[in-house]
């Protein structure tokens, strides 16, 4: 049985008017009935490009964001019914490190206060245990325990972020949805970081969801990938499987972006531009949601017809009508004129 799994989430966020009475008008569709699942000690990236959801799907699976619908079992229990004392007792199995290492640390506490008090809070211990609980952290995360007495304006944004891993880790979680850990870092630094948390998922058996818009660092660490687009999961495979060969137009479109430090591979490469800008999640396109911006669209379907994620290979599944015409190189992009180009047309 998996970790976690996640079962048709949605997640609206209702748009009103009005000041003394206030009526909904709209709702942005932030997710729309995603499923994806994580077996025990287990990477799964989750990549697209910003405003997609992806990190709205982090925030719901911890509670942080409550659900439209669907539901979310962590270790065979559903969380979207629990409350109270119940749902914080199960967070402490499931933390989370946020994007911005410099606004997630009360910059009025010191780091040692930081740790110490989801330890206090959950009773994991009393009195010098805690400090030596927080001297032990520190040391994990690469940082000296002389550490515990600074602030966090004292500490470099790589530090920083070495501090809020530390304190996902106090509670001793299962699971930690990271949340673009590096993309505020500088590269050099992000190697680090990366490696870190390699480690610790090694050394304490950690299950991660690594949401993230960089396919170069999440092919490092995940063992699968999940590529989301507006609000709903295109494709998802193991994460070597998907970067050698995609099979959904807009995965296509991600890795043709990458940069490739071989100047002959890098001319000959065909790259694929999507033209437009990403629909309103306002009012999300009909049928394949991104056949406004695909260059393999079919008008007579793609634009009515909402593809279903389905099994194209064993362990990959593909939200895509002609996904196996795409694998069997019997459909490729259209080339247009760029004056004649509308939303979804490709030019080359």
């Amino acid at each position: 049985m998996s970790l976690l799994e996640v079962r048709d989430l949605t997640v609206h966020f209702p748009i009103t008017q009005g000041i003394v009475i206030e009526r909904r008008v709209g709702a942005v569709h932030a997710v729309d009935g995603v499923d994806i699942w994580i077996d025990r000690g287990e990477t799964l990236g989750l990549v697209g490009e910003s405003g997609c959801g992806k990190s709205t799907v982090g925030k719901t699976i911890l509670r942080l964001v409550e659900p439209t619908s669907g539901t979310i079992s962590f270790d065979g229990r559903d969380i979207t019914r629990l409350s109270g004392e119940a749902l914080r007792r199960a967070r402490r199995r499931m933390q989370m490190i946020f994007q911005d290492p410099f606004s997630s640390l009360d910059p009025r506490q010191s780091v040692g206060s930081l740790l110490a008090e989801p330890i206090e809070v959950h009773g994991l211990a009393k009195g010098r245990e805690v400090d030596d609980r927080v001297r032990d952290l520190l040391e994990v995360v690469g940082l000296p325990p002389a550490s515990a007495g600074r602030y966090p304006h004292e500490f470099s944004g790589g530090q920083r972020q070495r501090i809020g891993i530390a304190r996902a880790l106090a509670v001793r979680p299962e699971l930690i949805v990271a949340d673009e850990p590096v993309s505020a870092l500088d590269v050099s630094i992000q190697a680090q970081i990366i490696n870190l948390m390699e480690k610790l998922q090694d050394e304490f058996g950690l299950t991660y969801l690594f949401v993230a818009h960089d396919l170069a660092v999440v092919r490092h660490i995940a063992d699968r990938v999940a590529v989301m687009y507006l609000g709903k999961i295109v494709e998802v495979a193991s994460s070597d499987e998907l970067y050698i060969a995609p099979l959904h137009p807009y995965t296509i479109a991600l890795l043709s972006a990458i940069p490739i430090p071989d100047p002959e591979v890098e001319m000959r490469r065909e790259r694929i531009l999507l033209a437009g800008d990403i629909p309103s999640p306002v009012h999300p396109p009909s049928g394949c949601r991104f056949h406004t911006r695909c260059p393999f669209r079919q008008p007579e379907r793609c634009a009515d017809e909402s593809p279903a994620l389905r099994d194209i290979e064993p362990g990959h599944t593909v939200a895509c009508h002609y996904a196996e015409e795409i694998r069997d190189g019997r459909i490729g992009p259209r080339s247009v004129d760029p004056a004649d180009a509308g939303a979804g047309d490709l030019v080359s």
